[in-house]
């Protein structure tokens, strides 16, 4: 029997004609997009080799380094430093030689021996040298920030693995000290370092104190390193600009001297100090209490009170309504009115502080006594809204005067009806600041004429010393006679100088301060009206120093001081005006006794050097300096670099030692030793005025966290 071989089944699937034609068609869109993507320079509006030359590109970005904040006489108040981040390899294949491992090896000793230095628990320390399949790790929080003597204590522990990445934070050297002027700077959030100003200075000149970042580009491999004989594009940084505020270091820290005296023996919810040059319209200084370290950025008032808190004056602005009638011709300084209490025509009672009055009296003598109803009894005689409006509005109140710094806010001027304008005329109803009330008093040091107020002397370009900016006395407008500013300095001088006069308490030995005192009521925050409390007001004092030849006009005003007293206010601003007469004599009297050769040196920035080097160049050009720690390095100095000094001074110069010890500081001024104390950390009290004559904590002493040093001081050191 013939078997037959079975056929193979053929595959009868058969595909439909259009699938076929698709596929066709996509074959040739294929081909179609390889061929478009092989000739095309661009597609889709990117373009393609620019895209294929940033995967190869590397950036790096070089950053401008920001600008350094000054007092006038270039004390440095803001400045960069650098600042590192702790890092560590994990990997063991860093390692090539055993006998120099570039990792980790003991992570259990590592944390170990870090722990103290970070402030941190071992454990926390593990769990970050603990991580798998890491090439390296960082330390959080605690391993950022890390200034030169931390960085050397790590250095110093020989331990293999760990590393640092520098860069730059802004520093205060003087702290708590002209905060709200200076501001702060920080770093931005997003991990690329930025520092930006945020409040004063730092703030509204945040473009001008950057400078512009550079960058290097080049061809880089698989691995991200640089190709060998490719180009490399470079665009240098910009440095950012430094900026010398008008700011006195001597004027500035007896006011905040006064104000923390003021802290001790009363309480208040604020108090502000403004001083001004009397000749210029410079700010010469000025505090708020409270007030912040810009380091710990520890505020409780964001608001800068002598620009952007307007409040009711009261009677300070007397001064300012006695010149309005004088200057409109209506004012009759012997015209009599009956003093106490005056009804307004809508039944509205006004009184003196003193209800009962003290009879018949003039409107020279009601000045003196800060009469409210002389105020009004003049208004209601020989004057109206609009020319008291017109008057204050000339003297730069209710508009901003433009000073430089940001938030400044222009205060209030709205009265209208007939208690309102007798309210403004001494100060309630209205609002101003600080600001606005030393430059409405400078036509009084001025001869009539009104002078704009400026904080910023000068902006420099560190890198050619070229300058940019440079303010000077900027006159607005004559709004004063010389017959009204003769009689106002009359009337002042009267006022503090006189017997039994509203001033008398700010009355100082030689008769040299003049000025006006001033008490508002607080407004309730609901309902309209006045607080009742004792303590519920604003006292003020606006003043001019010395009346014979005003150098300083001087501002200030305390919120809720206790039991409602002047005391805060007259203790403080006599404890300033004496400091200032018994510093400026000590310093003329110093001038003119000199007779050796002095030569000026404008000291140059040490930060980061090797101490060797500095050594050398100060011993080149015969200045006398101290060396403080026994490290290689300077990491600290004082005076501040560009600051200007004579061959006489010294330079004192902080290495990167990790056991520093308390400097002998006998002999030396206030503000030279508390500099110096200060850098290394040390908080300083003092104890009189002058120069140093006695240290609490004896030079040699171990310099240890939180370590507190009281000086004692005499206005004339003698050794």
């Amino acid at each position: 029997m013939i078997q037959l071989k079975k056929k193979k089944k053929r595959n009868n699937i058969k595909y439909p004609r259009v699938i076929i034609l698709i596929s066709l068609l996509l074959f040739c869109l294929m081909i179609g997009r390889v061929a478009q993507l092989g000739l095309s320079a661009e597609i889709d509006g990117t373009n393609l080799k620019e895209l294929a030359k940033q995967r190869t590109t590397a950036t790096k970005i070089i950053e401008a380094k920001r600008g350094t904040i000054y007092t006038s006489s270039g004390d440095a108040l803001a400045l960069n430093v650098s600042s590192y981040k702790l890092i560590a390899y994990l990997d063991a294949k860093r390692t090539t030689n055993k006998k120099n491992p570039q990792h980790v090896v003991d992570k259990e000793l590592t944390a170990e021996k870090l722990a103290p230095i970070l402030g941190a628990e071992k454990d926390q320390i593990l769990k970050y040298l603990s991580k798998e399949n890491v090439y390296q790790t960082e330390f959080g929080t605690i391993g950022k920030g890390l200034n030169e003597l931390t960085k050397k204590k790590i250095e110093d522990l020989n331990l293999p693995g760990l590393d640092f990445i520098e860069s730059y934070k802004r520093y205060y050297p003087k702290g708590d000290f002209a905060s709200y002027t200076v501001g702060y700077a920080k770093a931005d959030t997003d991990g690329d370092n930025t520092i930006t100003g945020e409040m004063g200075i730092e703030k509204k000149y945040d473009k001008i104190l950057k400078g512009e970042d550079g960058y290097i580009k080049y061809q880089k491999d698989r691995k991200g390193y640089r190709i060998a004989d490719t180009p490399v594009i470079e665009e240098e940084a910009t440095q950012g600009k430094d900026i010398y505020l008008t700011i006195d270091d001597n004027i500035q820290f007896f006011i905040e001297q006064a104000l923390n005296n003021s802290d001790i023996d009363y309480d208040w919810d604020w108090f502000n100090i403004t001083i001004l040059d009397a000749n210029t319209g410079a700010v010469l200084g000025t505090a708020t209490s409270p007030s912040f370290d810009p380091n710990k950025r520890d505020m409780t008032n964001y608001l800068d009170l002598m620009i952007a808190s307007p409040y009711e004056p009261g009677s300070t602005m007397k001064t300012f309504t006695y010149m309005a009638a004088m200057e409109n011709g209506v004012y009759n300084g012997s015209e009599t009115y009956r003093s106490g209490v005056y009804k307004t025509t809508d039944g509205t009672e006004i009184g003196d502080w003193n209800r009962n009055g003290w009879g018949t009296i003039s409107f020279d003598r009601g000045y003196a006594l800060s009469s409210n109803v002389g105020i009004i009894n003049l208004i209601h005689r020989h004057m109206n809204a609009t020319m008291l409006r017109q008057y204050f509005k000339k003297l730069g109140f209710g508009k901003k005067t433009g000073i430089e710094l940001p938030g400044e806010l222009p205060g209030y001027l709205g009265f209208k009806y007939e208690t309102e304008i007798f309210n403004a005329g001494f100060g309630q109803g209205i609002t101003t600041t600080p600001i606005q009330n030393v430059q409405a008093l400078t036509p009084l040091t001025n001869d009539g004429m009104l002078l704009k107020p400026y904080i910023i002397s000068k902006i420099v370009d560190p890198s050619t010393g070229e300058v940019d900016l440079e303010n000077k006395r900027n006159e607005q407008e004559r709004v004063a006679s010389t017959a009204t500013v003769e009689k106002m300095i009359q009337l002042m001088d009267d006022c503090v100088n006189g017997q039994g006069n509203t001033g008398s308490g700010y009355r100082i030995d030689s008769g040299e301060l003049i000025g006006k005192t001033g008490t508002a009521q607080i407004a309730k925050e609901r309902g309209g009206g006045y607080l009742s409390g004792k303590a519920d007001i604003i006292s003020s004092f606006a003043g001019i120093y010395p009346k014979s030849d005003p150098k300083i006009i001087i501002y200030a005003s305390v919120k809720r001081p206790s039991g409602g007293s002047q005391k805060p206010i007259s203790n403080a601003i006599k404890e300033i005006v004496n400091n200032m007469a018994n510093f400026y004599t000590t310093t003329a009297e110093q001038n003119t006794t000199t007779t050796n050769k002095i030569t000026n040196y404008q000291v140059p920035n040490f930060t980061n050097k090797k101490l060797e080097v500095v050594q050398n160049t100060l011993n080149k050009n015969g200045i006398k300096y101290v060396v403080i720690g026994n490290g290689t390095k300077v990491i600290k100095q004082t005076p501040s670099p560009k600051e200007k000094i004579t061959t006489t001074d010294t330079i004192y110069l902080i290495t990167n030692d990790s056991k520093l010890t308390v400097p002998n500081v006998m002999g030396l001024s206030s503000k030279v030793a508390k500099n110096l104390l200060n850098q290394l950390n040390i908080k300083v009290n003092l104890d009189g005025v002058g120069y140093v004559t006695e240290q609490s904590i004896a030079a040699g002493t171990e310099i240890t966290q939180g370590m507190e040093i009281t000086l004692k001081l005499n206005p004339k050191f003698t050794s």
